[in-house]
């Protein structure tokens, strides 16, 4: 698996990894009519309105496809101000997780933070979601719990912070 920088004309490609994922991960958690009504194309727009702002890492298959993507930036929002960084999405198409992807797509992102000068960050995880263990296993630790509404339906995002991201690697 090749992990690289994403290119602009790949927002189609990284809107379908997001799309699919959320199919696959969040199907039993959101309501089925949410997660059928995602579409490719609204998730295009978005995806490459992202691009413009951000650096987004892909992993390649063999074949060249992107199976996964991360991304990641400044904290966003007025909570947690103990922690400058934030992960925005990691996903990965359900037959490529628990390979290693996860990990080796976390790393140019967490690079990039501290080269920005930020040496601590959190993630939000919806509580149902299995990757939650993902984050634990890399160090980070559950800071909080809010209660968000996603298509009618109240759910629980757990907030994971690493105090320092500078050892996540090392171990």
């Amino acid at each position: 698996m090749k992990i690289r920088k994403a290119l602009q004309s790949e927002a189609a490609d990284i809107a379908k990894v997001s799309v699919d994922s959320w199919r696959t991960t969040y199907r039993g958690i959101i309501p089925d009519a949410f997660l059928d009504q995602i579409s490719y194309e609204q998730r295009t727009e978005n995806w490459a309105y992202n691009l413009t702002q951000q650096a987004i890492y892909v992993a390649e298959n063999e074949q060249g496809g992107i199976v996964g993507f991360a991304d990641g930036g400044p904290r966003r929002g007025d909570r947690y101000e103990a922690y400058q960084g934030e992960i925005y999405a990691i996903y990965i198409l359900q037959e490529y997780q628990r390979k290693g992807l996860g990990k080796k797509l976390l790393q140019p992102v967490v690079e990039d933070l501290q080269q920005a000068g930020m040496h601590s960050m959190i993630v939000l995880v919806l509580e149902d979601n299995p990757s939650k263990y993902f984050y634990e296993a890399a160090g980070a630790k559950c800071i909080d719990r809010v209660e968000i509404g996603i298509a009618g339906t109240k759910l629980n995002e757990l907030v994971y912070a690493w105090d320092k991201i500078d050892g996540i690697f090392s171990g």
